[in-house]
């Protein structure tokens, strides 16, 4: 048996934030932002829109895409740093919205490589035996304005709102060399997770008057700290992944870094000697969605038929934790 990818959906808000209108908001140039990050613009949810109602959007398209409908989902994993509340899990309440009644569901907390770390379980999930997990929603969703110091200058410029799913099927028909991953790898430091945080909100220190007044629940990033951890973080994870399934970079239809900084994604693909026109962004239309920017990757590919059968997909994160995580795909 294996595990395909046989459906794509994703989401953005409507209203666009555009590095002109950032300008009046804080100190900054639409010149500043470019250079040192590549975003130019970053979709906005609106105050009545949660992380869960961008992955709804996003899971009804990609059920439509795959031709699913929702009572046959067996299982929703969301990957987020947003979740609408601490309980119940955010995956309940997509569940909810979109009539999955059959499926189980839960969340996954592992910054911008949650994704990575949903697409693994998953995967271990739907080939367990016996199987009890025939389809699965695996969701990237955040709402990073929700969470953004917009006082800050060197973190709000970076972040947007956004979803994207894959569409899982565990295919009886198929052989295990056909599964979707060929080769993952996942890892975390603990040591470093003072370098990318929310402070407040949970049990180590819950919400008064001074940590609201202090802006402690919004996102904080060493930011210089935390380039060169990403860089050498995804680049390593990506090359033991090659080496171990004897895969080389030309053999690769696409290379897909988390979107986070147009300077991460080049150095990531320059130490890996990965063909530019190989990798995959999009950073300038969405800046850092967190989760969802590698499913919104995935999405813009397969909806432009850039995806074939059988294509060699690499995918790499790097989140708060810290964590990271890659992933060789197999389209």
């Amino acid at each position: 048996m294996a595990v395909k990818i046989i459906g794509t959906g994703s989401y953005v808000p409507e209203k666009i934030l555009s590095n002109a209108d950032l300008e009046k908001i804080v100190d900054t140039t639409d010149e500043w932002i470019t250079t040192r990050t590549g975003i130019r613009e970053r979709h906005i949810a609106d105050d009545d829109t949660a992380t869960s109602d961008l992955a709804a959007r996003a899971a009804i398209r990609a059920m439509e895409n795959a031709s699913v409908t929702p009572e046959q989902i067996d299982l929703i994993i969301v990957a987020t740093a947003t979740a609408d509340t601490i309980f119940p899990n955010t995956a309940c309440r997509v569940q909810n919205k979109i009539g999955a009644s059959n499926a189980a569901c839960f969340d996954v907390s592992a910054a911008c490589t949650g994704l990575i770390y949903a697409m693994e379980i998953a995967n271990g999930m739907l080939n367990a035996s016996p199987r009890k997990y025939r389809y699965a929603l695996v969701i990237g969703s955040d709402k990073l304005s929700s969470i953004t110091d917009w006082t800050d200058r060197s973190t709000c410029v970076l972040f947007g709102d956004g979803a994207g799913v894959l569409v899982l099927k565990n295919d009886p028909e198929s052989g295990a060399d056909s599964n979707f991953v060929v080769e993952s790898e996942i890892g975390a430091n603990g040591a470093y997770m003072e370098l990318l945080k929310m402070p407040a909100g949970g049990s180590a220190m819950p919400a008064s008057h001074e940590t609201v007044d202090q802006r402690l629940h919004t996102l904080k990033m060493a930011g210089k700290e935390v380039f060169k951890l990403a860089v050498g973080g995804m680049v390593d994870a990506c090359k033991h992944i090659l080496a171990a399934s004897g895969v080389t970079p030309d053999q690769l239809a696409w290379v897909i870094p988390h979107q986070a900084n147009q300077r991460i994604i080049s150095a990531v693909a320059q130490r890996l000697d990965a063909s530019p026109e190989r990798v995959f962004s999009n950073i300038a239309r969405y800046g850092n969605t967190s989760s969802a920017s590698i499913a919104l990757c995935l999405d813009e590919l397969n909806s432009a038929g850039k995806l074939h059968k059988g294509d060699l997909v690499l995918l790499t994160a790097f989140g708060g934790g810290l964590t990271w995580g890659a992933m060789l795909i197999r389209w």
